[in-house]
């Protein structure tokens, strides 16, 4: 059974984070974590794992 998983833009809202909040906290620069959600560019496992600790979620429930 597939587990229900969410977009890196979806937890970053459900978080009340703005794209700069998660860039400044990351150190990168807005336009990465656009791309990242838009789906341009994949973020490193480390980077993704850094997201979900800010937003508070398992790297289980997010889709990359």
């Amino acid at each position: 059974m597939d587990m229900f998983k969410i977009s890196l833009a979806a937890a970053r809202v459900n978080a009340k984070m703005t794209q700069e909040d998660v860039a400044k906290k990351l150190h990168v620069s807005k336009q990465s974590i656009v791309n990242w959600e838009k789906g341009k560019i994949k973020p490193k496992p480390a980077q993704v794992y850094m997201m979900c600790m800010l937003y508070g979620i398992s790297t289980d429930f997010v889709e990359v």
